[in-house]
């Protein structure tokens, strides 16, 4: 891989981990294109963590909100009555609580499919398959409410949903936003909720993710420092305006747009793959 291909990876992570057409589908599809016989999973790796400085920068005042809350809960643990108060009422502490709830059967999920991770991101025939079904789940989201709930109603069984999804979504060709947001509104979220809590549940996803291939990233001396930066960066710059605008697209209840594209390029893919 050199330092153009690596920039252009980049640039597909970034415009396809937010939008709701699988990023990791793109990039088994695009190394193809490009003639990258192996996987590149470090690569892989590297431009996923581009995306995640960016839902940390778009999402930085949650965050910070998130944090002050766990602080004050903390400082009144000892009084069970202002802590049950705060666990009620607090909108963050709520957040916290259910990001910590969908992140253990992503956790799960992603070690039970770590050994798979090569034959996953080599198949084109599997990423049309799931590119298929990302498209029909993207498509159901035509008929959820404009009207739902906020996280303070959101249940930990329903986050602990969200979750089974989040890991689900590994599978190269299943969108994570668009699977996981989808969840949200099938469960009753309301929209500008539904796209919060998937971004904030993918933050300790993507860094685990990140953690467990730091090994690989480290090792892998067919790739230069400068290839690997160039495609972080471009991941990054590219992941935040791709962010902006999904977050803009789901406020309008038109996540289902993202539905024929899916569609047709799972379709490609098949034929492609076979």
């Amino acid at each position: 891989m050199n330092l153009t291909e690596a920039v252009v990876l980049g640039v597909v992570q970034g415009v396809t981990e937010f939008l709701p057409v699988s990023s990791s589908g793109h990039l088994v599809l695009f190394q193809h294109l490009l003639g990258i016989k192996e996987p590149m999973l470090a690569f892989d790796i590297s431009v996923h963590i581009g995306t995640l400085f960016a839902v940390v920068i778009y999402f930085r005042k949650d965050i910070i909100g998130i944090v002050r809350s766990l602080s004050r809960l903390i400082s009144v643990l000892p009084d069970k009555k202002a802590t049950a108060g705060l666990m009620a009422q607090d909108r963050d502490i709520r957040m916290a609580l259910l990001i910590v709830a969908g992140s253990v059967p992503t956790a799960v999920l992603g070690l039970m499919f770590k050994g798979m991770a090569e034959t996953l991101f080599s198949s084109v025939t599997l990423v049309g398959v799931t590119l298929l079904i990302t498209g029909l789940i993207l498509w159901c989201t035509k008929w959820t409410g404009e009207n739902g709930v906020g996280i303070r109603r959101f249940s930990v069984k329903s986050g602990l949903a969200v979750g089974v999804v989040q890991g689900l979504a590994i599978i190269p060709g299943i969108s994570r936003s668009g699977s996981t947001i989808a969840a949200g509104l099938f469960l009753g979220l309301n929209r500008e909720t539904a796209a919060r809590f998937s971004f904030l549940l993918s933050i300790p996803a993507i860094s685990g993710a990140g953690l467990l291939g730091a090994r690989d990233l480290i090792g892998q001396a067919s790739l230069p420092f400068t290839v690997i930066a160039a495609g972080t960066l471009a991941s990054g710059i590219v992941g935040y305006a791709s962010l902006k605008l999904l977050v803009w697209i789901v406020s309008r209840g038109r996540l289902y747009f993202f539905a024929p594209y899916c569609a047709i390029l799972g379709a490609m893919a098949l034929v492609v793959g076979t």
